[in-house]
């Protein structure tokens, strides 16, 4: 009997240690930014989307992963001015042969695996769902205090956004629209 309470008290001491050492840090997304950059032959365009929400997931202070909800339907393009074309190309990034906001009015990311590199920097390889289809990415992420950044790029075609793409349709000359576009996330948490 005497062995059983030693270790039932072994157990939840342990218990207790892995569980004050896990944490879940939820993003501040009022804070937090989520910056985009279109390119095409003819120039590029940029904006933000905001996070709908999110969390960084910690053990022993190392990250170990997360998840977000982007809300698509407030993708805003900051390089045009009102009434100069802002709210047509902000119209048509919602419209069907783009984001379709309508039907699909959050995109997703989540965290899959996370591989600690020199210092606080973390590869990661996330499950990333935009218009209902999920694909794997791969970035590399910083963390500092309360704070975690990262660039990265995405292929909108493997999403089913195939306008104007050169690598699916030929003859648009210089009307072509870059596959990939980048993204830059600074988070605060």
């Amino acid at each position: 009997m005497k062995n059983f309470k030693t270790i039932a008290i072994a157990l939840i001491v342990a218990l207790g240690t892995a569980a004050m050492t896990a944490q879940t840090k939820k993003v501040d997304t009022k804070n937090s930014q989520i910056a985009w950059v279109g390119k095409k032959v003819t120039g590029q365009h940029s904006g933000t989307v905001n996070l709908k929400d999110g969390a960084l997931e910690f053990k022993n202070s190392k990250l170990t992963g997360g998840s977000f909800t982007v809300d698509m339907n407030s993708i805003a393009v900051t390089d045009l001015k009102a009434g100069e074309g802002k709210e047509k190309l902000e119209g048509h990034l919602k419209a069907d042969d783009f984001f379709g906001t309508a039907k699909f009015p959050t995109a997703s990311l989540k965290f899959k695996t996370v591989t600690a590199k020199k210092g606080n920097n973390y590869t990661v390889t996330a499950d990333l769902t935009i218009k209902g289809i999920t694909k794997p990415v791969t970035f590399d992420i910083a963390v500092a205090g309360n704070k975690a950044s990262t660039a990265f790029k995405v292929d909108r075609t493997k999403y089913g956004i195939e306008y104007k793409s050169g690598s699916i349709f030929s003859g648009l000359g210089d009307a072509v629209i870059n596959d990939e576009f980048e993204l830059s996330v600074s988070l605060q948490f």
